[in-house]
Order: structure tokens, then C-alpha cells, then sequence
């Protein structure tokens, strides 16, 4: 049964959300974060690895402070992600704590303060570490992402090692390069590479190190650390304790300071999105029950094309209503869910597992708001920590130049001439 707007009642372990007054609302379990940091603590413990959290996955400030006591550091794709990074992890008292950061998109206009935020950069090609390097700051290690071949992503749209992948320097070619320039070698301190996705077992990881052994030979040797990136994902003590003999025995082999950054498998399956019914109608036999989210809070809803999980369902349940998002998009679908009893105007669903990178990639489309961000902590009390509103939204929109939104003089002569020269709208 679906549950009614106001006193919830539990059905699959995670805490109801009685005292949120409105949805749409993210609702992060504190307990769930904490049980997943204690099993990748347990990971690292095992094999001597340290953790850092990969921000991109959720950047809040107030889940960034929940989880930054169970880490060694953060991780970041960005200027902006290490800005905000730095300030969560060491306020007042930079380098203490590590920042890792590897890009594509490396600017000649953030080096330098890049240089000043991270303990480590992975130069994304050798072009980047080439034109780069040599203004770094000497404090940060330097490192190299690399391309092992191996990849154990299904989709190529994911796929690092994807054929002409813009992810990483391809093994051979940074033997190569290592080979040929001795101020290059000198200076690289360590590797990076990413290349799973929701990992349960590290067999793939094995292979993507033996890989990395076979290719790279002595240089590995050299090197003082590598980061094996995110995507690990073990559900369980067996699958951690797995992943942490993998990675012992490797640094059995290689004696290298090793570094994980996992992100979704961090938050990803504490997070849900709470949802009101708002309307309910019939179209061609079929049940509609409209919901005041859609896929511009879950964009990897319609990324993927894969119904997500509601909880409120039921595969055997005897009402199946098809769930459609509340913009103007005709495909904005959450596809069919099955449910014990009809949906009715006020009904509450919550969407589960999607804590990581839904906030992130969410939009304001059709003006519609960012859904608010709550924790429920452990001893089950509801906490805000983000809410949006139409200032946000406002702000985001009002140019500078023209905060009177009713005025609307051009803001030169010259547009003022531009419009004057524009075709007319039939």
C-alpha cells in the first residue's frame, strides 16, 4: 500500500519521513552512511589502504562534515569542488587532511590556486602534464591518470577505456614517455586510474593491476603511490574483506601508498527522494499518477532509461500505475510500478538508492524547485539541511544589468540599434 501524506508507516528498513511538511525532498540515513564508511574503514584497515570520499557524487556541506571523520581526505573533479573540499576538510588549517583532483578540463587559470588547495594532482594526458608540470606547485605530488585497457563498465558511454578515450594515458605510451624524459619520470610521484562501476567482487581489479604490473614493469616500482579511483562497491564484510586481500596482496608486490575514492557507494544507497501524488487520471487503459518530482531531480532516470526503485512497490501488487513526472516533457517517466491498493492525490512514494549524483545533475526545469535536503540522524530525528525557494531560482535567472525584471529598456543604444535591425516574429 502506498503510503498517505502525514503518519508513515515503515516497509523496507529505512526510517519514515513523517516529519517532512513537503516534498519533493531528498532524505539522506545517517546510520546507512556511517554502516558504509565502517566497511570500507574495515577494507582499509585490511590491505593498508586510505580513503577519501569522491565529492562529485554529493557535495553538501552537511554530509561532507558527517562523513569526513570516517576518511583520510576528499577528492575532487574541480576548482570548485576542491575550493569547497579544502573549506570541509581543514578550515583554518590547510593541508591537513588529503586532496586529491584529477580533470579533462585542467585551466591554465586554476593551476596555481590548485597548487595551493590539493596534496595531489593525476594529470589527465601528457599533454596536460607537460604544459602544467613545470608551474606546479613542487608541495603537490604529481601523478598520471592512466588508460590500463580494462574496463569493467558494459556501456561505452561509461566506459574510460572506450576506443579514443579522452580518460587517461594509455599504458605503453606513458612507458614510453617515462622512458624518454628523465625530468618527466623525476617528477611524477604516483598514478591514478578509474575504470570499474558498482563492483562487487575484485577480480576485475586484479586484472586491471597485473595489467598495470606487466606494462609498467620497474617504473611502478619507482612510484610512491596510486590511486585506484571509485566504482567499488561491496555490499557486504566477504566482499569487503575480498577487495582488501586484492589490494594487500598487490601492495605485497608493490610496495605503494594506496589510495581509494569511492562516492556512490558511499551515499548512493542512504539517499531517497520523497514524492507527493499530485494528480491521478486514466489514458488509454492505463493508470497515471502524476508526482511533483520528475526527471530533472533524477536525470539518470531518463540517462538511462531504467524505471527506478520505489519503494512503495510491489512486483505481485494487483494496480499497476505508470508514475509520470511533473514538467512538460513527454518522456518525464518513472515507467510502470505495481501497488496494493489504487494511488490517490496526496499519496507519498519515495524513490530509493538515489543519493548519489542526483542533487548534483538536478535541475530547476520548468521552474520547478530543487527538492530540499534532509538527514534523518541516528536516533531518528529529522534534520534540514538544504532548503531552495524562489530567491534561488530568481537569483539564478535576473541578469546584473537589469534587476527590475518589469523594465525592459534595452541596456545600450547599440542593442537598442541591434533590436532596431532584428526581422521581425511572424
Amino acid at each position: 500500500m502506498a503510503r498517505r501524506a502525514g503518519p508513515l508507516t515503515a516497509g523496507s528498513g529505512m526510517a519514515v519521513d513523517a516529519g517532512i511538511p513537503e516534498t519533493p525532498a531528498f532524505v539522506y540515513d545517517e546510520r546507512r552512511i556511517l554502516a558504509r564508511l565502517g566497511l570500507f574503514q574495515r577494507l582499509c584497515r585490511a590491505s593498508g589502504a586510505r580513503l577519501l570520499y569522491s565529492i562529485k557524487a554529493q557535495p553538501l556541506t552537511g554530509l561532507l562534515a558527517l562523513i569526513r571523520p570516517g576518511v583520510s581526505g576528499f577528492a575532487a573533479s574541480s576548482l570548485f569542488e576542491a575550493r569547497l573540499a579544502a573549506e570541509a576538510l581543514h578550515p583554518g588549517d590547510p593541508g591537513a587532511a588529503a586532496l586529491h583532483l584529477t580533470t579533462p578540463g585542467l585551466r591554465a587559470a586554476d593551476i596555481a590556486e590548485l597548487g595551493r588547495l590539493c596534496t595531489a594532482i593525476s594529470f589527465n594526458s601528457l599533454e596536460q602534464c607537460r604544459r602544467f608540470l613545470p608551474g606546479l606547485n613542487p608541495a603537490v605530488a604529481a601523478g598520471i591518470r592512466v588508460n590500463p585497457g580494462l574496463s569493467a563498465a558494459d556501456d561505452l558511454r561509461y566506459d574510460p577505456c572506450r576506443p579514443a578515450s579522452k580518460l587517461g594515458v594509455p599504458l605503453d605510451e606513458l612507458r614510453a614517455a617515462l622512458a624518454a624524459e628523465p625530468a618527466l619520470a623525476a617528477r611524477i610521484d604516483g598514478l591514478h586510474f578509474h575504470t570499474h562501476f558498482d563492483g562487487r567482487e575484485p577480480g576485475s581489479l586484479r586484472d586491471t593491476l597485473a595489467r598495470i604490473e606487466a606494462l609498467l614493469g620497474p617504473r611502478l616500482q619507482a612510484l610512491r603511490w596510486i590511486n585506484l579511483g571509485g566504482g567499488y562497491n561491496p555490499r557486504d564484510i566477504a566482499q569487503a574483506d575480498a577487495f582488501g586481500a586484492a589490494i594487500r596482496a598487490f601492495r605485497e608486490r608493490c610496495p605503494l601508498a594506496v589510495w581509494l575514492e569511492p562516492g556512490n557507494a558511499i551515499v548512493g544507497g542512504a539517499g531517497s527522494l520523497a514524492t507527493t501524488v499530485v494528480d491521478t487520471f486514466r489514458r488509454d487503459g492505463q493508470a497515471v499518477a502524476v508526482l511533483d518530482t520528475g526527471v530533472h531531480h533524477l536525470p539518470a532516470v531518463f540517462e538511462y532509461q531504467r524505471p527506478p526503485c520505489v519503494r512503495e512497490a510491489r512486483p505481485d501488487a494487483p494496480h499497476a500505475w505508470l508514475l509520470a513526472g511533473s514538467s512538460c516533457l513527454a518522456g518525464d517517466l518513472f515507467g510502470v510500478h505495481r501497488f496494493a491498493e489504487p494511488l490517490r492525490v496526496g499519496d507519498r512514494l519515495h524513490v530509493t538508492d538515489v543519493g548519489a549524483y542526483a542533487l548534483v545533475k538536478a535541475s530547476r526545469f520548468n521552474g520547478h524547485d530543487l527538492p530540499s535536503v534532509w538527514l534523518r540522524e541516528r536516533a531518528g530525528r529529522l534534520r534540514l539541511l538544504k532548503a531552495h525557494g524562489y530567491a534561488e531560482y530568481r537569483r539564478q535567472w535576473t541578469t546584473p544589468a537589469s534587476p527590475a525584471i518589469r523594465s525592459l529598456e534595452p541596456a545600450s543604444p547599440g542593442l537598442a540599434a541591434a533590436d532596431e535591425r532584428a526581422p521581425a516574429c511572424s
